[in-house]
């Protein structure tokens, strides 16, 4: 549940602090833990930046990254999942059993992903509202309970209908767990967190398309076609999943001690302390629609909205029809279709860690992304205009290594600049429903007639990331002058004193 001035109070990071020493900002704020322990907070010319010991930030740093990543990155890949299952079954009888002819297939991931898109923002809120522990819980049960119905369905209006509901359970997972990680760490710690994330999701992606094939080939036990299984198991361990989430996942900094077995007030209090010294935005203002639709006056909001859409193209694209490529495209058989979709994600943790590890490390966001654009285009040149098949498969390595770094890479750059929880909560809300919009699109691009080369697809994907580097490049000229205005004192960026754009 949301905080109540008396719970805010007891999360509070230390005594209240006099006048002198209130704002943090190149001075430095020194706050007791119970322990006895000093805390030092110092300000640093590009945001506010902790010092303490080294090993106590290394030991909180790591509970949460084991309580929080661990299942944000299981629960994402639920999605992932679902995109894997639903390719796999495509290339199965699933198609000829219920229907799925012509454009239905392209249909039924176009009504997903309308129905995803009308309920993040709401799905988003609610994480606030009732608390990471049962809205995630609750809307990961949901997804279970209706994947497995998916098993028991006749025909594809059926499907359709279920993947409306389908869309409405998954709509918070993604952005709602992309606002609380951003509320557990400073900054300069988040795109390795993403990356963490989008780690534990390829991974189980790839593991699932492989479990696929073991489903596919139970076609026809006990009079079950194999595609049934392949719903009705996923539909089954999220189920498992939803009652964990409700043990394993925390709450937020400030009202961490609900959390079961993690942290001690000390280390809570030394977490509140780290994100108020690096953004001031801890706790969460009291809730009105206002003060939520007020950041849609922020053009930033649409420009890295714009680019989660461009990005989701492509992702959409090759996480749903991968297999189908594979197989029409390349002339593999239904088995060695689901098998040979699962080593590029396996590939892709590589890149997402590599990339996201340089970007924090640097505090580099732009240059990042620009790159992982770059080998995107090269993977989409070899897939779309290389004749032999060893190329074009190591294509959908580049391609797909470069589309899963971008995700951490593109999150990272749009939690990094803004500031507040509302804003937080809006922005990504704002950003998955466009990335669910270039899912709508993406579902189109990859035309069964334009099969071997699928050259529409090419082409939209290279434009599409042409443009990012393009916003990347026009973001930063804007970043570097409104960081250059509130070094002098002329502008407060985010109405954070001392918050500094990272590019």
């Amino acid at each position: 549940m949301g905080s109540s001035p008396a719970l805010a109070t007891e999360a509070q990071p230390g005594p209240e602090p006099s006048s002198k020493n209130a704002k943090v900002n190149d001075d430095a704020e020194r706050i007791m833990s119970e322990d006895e322990e000093e805390i030092m907070v110092n300000g640093d010319g590009e945001g506010n930046e902790l010092e303490a010991d080294n090993a106590t930030v290394r030991r909180l740093r790591l509970k949460v990254d084991l309580r929080l990543c661990t299942i944000a990155g299981i629960l994402c890949s639920l999605n992932l999942l679902d995109s894997g299952v639903i390719s796999s079954a495509s290339v199965t009888s699933m198609p000829s059993d219920l229907g799925l002819t012509g454009n239905r297939f392209s249909i039924s991931i176009f009504i997903f992903t309308i129905s995803s898109i009308a309920f993040q923002l709401p799905s988003t809120l609610a994480v606030r509202t009732f608390g990471p522990r049962l809205w995630f819980s609750f809307i990961t049960f949901s997804f279970g309970v209706i994947t497995m119905c998916t098993a028991f369905i006749q025909t594809w209006q059926q499907m359709i209908a279920l993947r409306v509901l389908l869309g409405m359970a998954m709509s918070g997972i993604y952005p709602g767990l992309t606002y609380l990680i951003s509320t557990w760490y400073p900054r300069k710690e988040q795109q390795t967190r993403f990356a963490f994330l989008q780690t534990g999701e390829v991974i189980i992606l790839a593991t699932g398309s492989i479990v696929n094939f073991g489903l596919n080939q139970l076609d026809g036990k006990g009079g079950i076609a194999g595609w049934r299984y392949m719903f009705l198991v996923q539909g089954l361990i999220s189920i498992v999943i939803g009652l964990v989430t409700y043990f394993w996942i925390v709450d937020f900094p400030e009202e961490a001690h609900r959390s079961f077995y993690f942290l001690t007030a000390a280390e809570q209090k030394l977490a509140v302390a780290r994100i108020h010294a690096d953004r001031k935005d801890v706790h969460a203002d009291p809730f009105s629609w206002a003060k939520v639709f007020v950041h849609a006056r922020d053009p930033k909001v649409y420009g890295f909205a714009c680019m989660f859409f461009l990005l989701n193209l492509v992702s959409t694209a090759l996480s749903y029809f991968l297999p189908i490529i594979l197989q029409n495209g390349m002339g593999f058989g239904e088995n060695a279709s689901i098998l040979l979709s699962a080593p590029p994600y396996y590939y892709a943790v590589i890149p997402v860690l590599l990339s996201s590890l340089v970007g924090d490390r640097l505090r580099l966001r732009g240059p990042v992304i620009v790159f992982n654009c770059l080998t995107l285009i090269v993977g989409f040149c070899m897939l779309g205009f290389a004749e032999q098949v060893a190329v074009r498969y190591v294509g959908t390595y580049l391609a797909t290594g470069a589309y899963v770094s971008n995700w951490a890479a593109l999150s990272a750059y749009q939690a990094n600049n803004v500031a507040g929880q509302w804003k937080r909560a809006f922005t990504a809300a704002a950003v998955t429903a466009m990335n669910g919009a270039g899912g709508i699109a993406g579902s189109f691009i990859v035309r069964s007639q334009e099969a071997p080369h699928y050259m529409t697809a090419v082409w939209v994907s290279i434009g599409s990331h042409i443009l990012i580097i393009g916003m990347v490049a026009a973001f930063s000229v804007y970043f570097f002058l409104a960081n250059k205005r509130a070094a002098l004192g002329k502008t407060i960026i985010e109405g954070v004193e001392g918050f500094r754009y990272t590019y």
